[in-house]
């Protein structure tokens, strides 16, 4: 079966045969199917809908959804990367050489602690300041490696992860990857909406992921109200178990309303890739004693541990306020807010509360993109962040100017046409 669908004799969504009648029709033991169907499982191949059978995955769960790109050609403008703008990247020359005579003088060795003891108390000592429940420092390399090694210590394959839609492609291709049932739960521009939280976890979702600021790819941001909300509704489901993702730290001003301490299994993640640059690949994960202990100890099995080169570059940063996180922010929303302002006028809706991103809902993605291309702007399809959601399309602001502005607002009004409201509920 797996090289059936490797070569495209066994299609997407494809129906396969009840267990029974594969097993009478192999002369197998159906024990040795239903074992075959279950590895299947795991590995993303198929999946299997109670009394509807098992039926090939409509999407492979190695497909990265990061291949749904529109490439740039010459002469258009590259709206789609989601990358942040080169300008607000701190210079990391001086960073290395201090980094560099720092190693010179004493090495990075075997048997040294995991975390560095500075970065761990910086990273601490910000964590507090934002409310984030005390807990274990651990280093690791970005937010995505985090959330994987999370969800890897507390659950199994077929366990089902609560995940924003739309919300980030990279996690929606990484929960099928790991043989785990994303079911999506709808945002609004506060975030996860508490109804579809609720549903979620009592259909049996095992753990939920929640984006606590700038949002991929609506922007949403949650605010004091929907944390109260969220925390009520976690507070009825103590076993599940809750990742919170704070990409944004660094380039967003509004502040951090954290969920983390509402059930006893929680992670929190906040990496430094947007403030510092995505190639610096560290990110700070906290949680409860025993998700921190797991993720450490399975990282010693591994890797190790995350360059204590990179750690020492971050502290460096970090101590010399290399980064202005109020200059940051207000650059990003001034394009940002600029352009929903613009779309707005135009009678486009548009959502970008925080970040670097804005969503437009949109009757015909494929047409948008295509319609926008030819206008000379390549945006991001938003089949790479929906399971369910409505159409749409993400746009970042990151290198747009102020004069970039108005001629951008006219393509996207001219390649959307007049869209029904989107409904968040």
């Amino acid at each position: 079966m797996e090289s059936g669908v490797g070569s495209g004799e066994l299609e997407p969504g494809q129906a396969l045969p009840p267990m029974r009648e594969l097993a009478d029709r192999l002369r197998v033991n159906p024990n040795t199917v239903a074992a075959a169907y279950r590895t299947l499982r795991e590995r993303g191949v198929i999946e299997t809908a109670g009394r509807r059978g098992s039926r090939v995955r409509p999407r492979p769960a190695s497909t990265a959804r990061g291949s749904l790109r529109v490439e740039a050609p010459a002469g258009v403008r590259d709206l789609g990367a989601g990358n942040p703008d080169p300008g607000l990247l701190p210079a990391l020359g001086e960073v290395f050489a201090a980094v560099a005579g720092e190693y010179a003088r004493r090495p990075g060795m075997y048997g040294q602690a995991p975390v560095d003891p500075e970065f761990a108390v910086l990273a601490r000592a910000a964590l507090d300041a934002d409310g984030v429940p005390a807990g274990p420092v651990v280093a690791t390399s970005g937010s995505l490696d985090a959330i994987e090694r999370v969800l890897v210590a507390h659950l199994r394959p077929g366990d089902a992860v609560a995940i924003e839609d739309p919300g980030w492609g990279s996690l929606l291709d990484l929960v099928p990857a790991l043989g785990l049932r994303p079911v999506p739960v709808a945002v609004d521009d506060e975030g996860p909406l508490p109804d579809a939280v609720e549903h979620a976890l009592n259909t049996g979702a095992r753990a939920l992921v929640v984006t606590d600021r700038a949002q991929n790819p609506t922007g949403a941001a949650i605010g004091a109200g929907r944390a109260f909300e969220l925390q009520g509704v976690l507070a009825g489901h103590r076993d599940v178990l809750l990742i919170e993702d704070d990409h944004g730290h660094g380039i967003v001003d509004l502040p951090l309303h954290p969920l983390a301490g509402a059930t006893d299994r929680w992670a929190f993640v906040r990496s430094v890739a947007k403030a510092y640059g995505p190639d610096l690949r560290v990110a700070v994960l906290t949680g409860d004693p025993v998700t921190a202990d797991r993720v450490a100890g399975r990282q010693r099995l591994g890797p190790g541990w995350v360059s204590r080169l990179l750690q020492r570059a971050v502290v460096h940063l970090w101590a010399s306020g290399a980064v202005d996180p109020g200059r940051v922010a207000r650059a990003y929303a001034m394009r940002r807010d600029g352009l929903v302002r613009a779309l707005a006028e135009r009678g486009v809706e548009a959502h970008g509360r925080s970040g670097m991103n804005v969503w437009v809902p949109v009757g015909d993605e494929t047409g948008a993109v295509a319609r926008l291309l030819h206008s000379g702007w390549a945006v991001a399809p938003g089949a790479r962040f929906r399971m369910t959601a409505p159409q749409g399309i993400r746009l970042t602001v990151s290198t747009l100017a102020e004069a970039d502005i108005e001629p951008l607002a006219d393509a996207v009004a001219a390649a959307v046409g007049p869209v029904k409201p989107l409904n968040y509920g």
